[in-house]
């Protein structure tokens, strides 16, 4: 079968299923600053100049090997995404910048008193590691990661054991660890 589109006034011709809506086109360009924000950019970069012996120290960013940045300019993300590792610059006046670590992350999750399905009360506790994928959908989408894992763990924990018998979380631990698993798309 040949598939082809054709965008024609927003909308895209599909031979199979007809007309439908176009998919919103994404622009690899940074947005329009405006006025203002053009003259706030300029002026930085005019300081930067004037001040150049001092301002490598403060316009060169060194970002680990396990680290990116999200470099947010004027409050929008800067063209390109995340940047590192390495070197990179940014305007100290008009960037904001948040250093992600993408090493894999254990901790502990504390001893939870739970409810079994058979009405007894089990303590458990657990070990999560997790690993972010994609630094900018951490920085622009959660508050704070560390702090949401945990606690979407322990709620995780939780509702898997309290679905199953004492005499199953005893016997099956591999398959209730599986089962925690497929819960979190894994």
């Amino acid at each position: 079968k040949q598939w082809y589109q054709r965008r024609v006034r927003g909308m895209t011709k599909d031979p199979e299923t007809g007309p439908r809506p176009s998919a919103p086109v994404r622009s690899n360009q940074e947005p329009d600053p405006g006025c203002c924000g053009t003259i706030l950019i300029v002026l930085s970069v005019v300081i930067c100049v004037i001040l150049f012996p001092l301002a490598p120290f403060f316009v060169i960013k060194v970002v680990q090997q396990y680290e990116k940045a999200v470099i947010f300019r004027l409050g929008c993300i800067r063209k390109g995404g995340a940047a590192g590792p390495g070197l990179f610059t940014y305007l100290p006046c008009t960037d904001e910048i948040h250093v992600v670590d993408m090493r894999t992350i254990s901790f502990d999750v504390p001893p939870q008193e739970i409810l079994t399905k058979d009405s007894v009360t089990v303590t458990v506790d657990a070990v999560v590691y997790f690993r972010i994928q994609d630094a900018v959908s951490s920085v622009c989408n959660v508050d704070n990661v560390k702090t949401a894992t945990r606690l979407l763990a322990q709620t995780t924990l939780r509702n898997m054991l309290g679905t199953k018998s004492l005499a199953e979380i005893l016997a099956e631990r591999e398959i209730v660890d599986s089962c925690t698993l497929a819960s979190r798309g894994e």
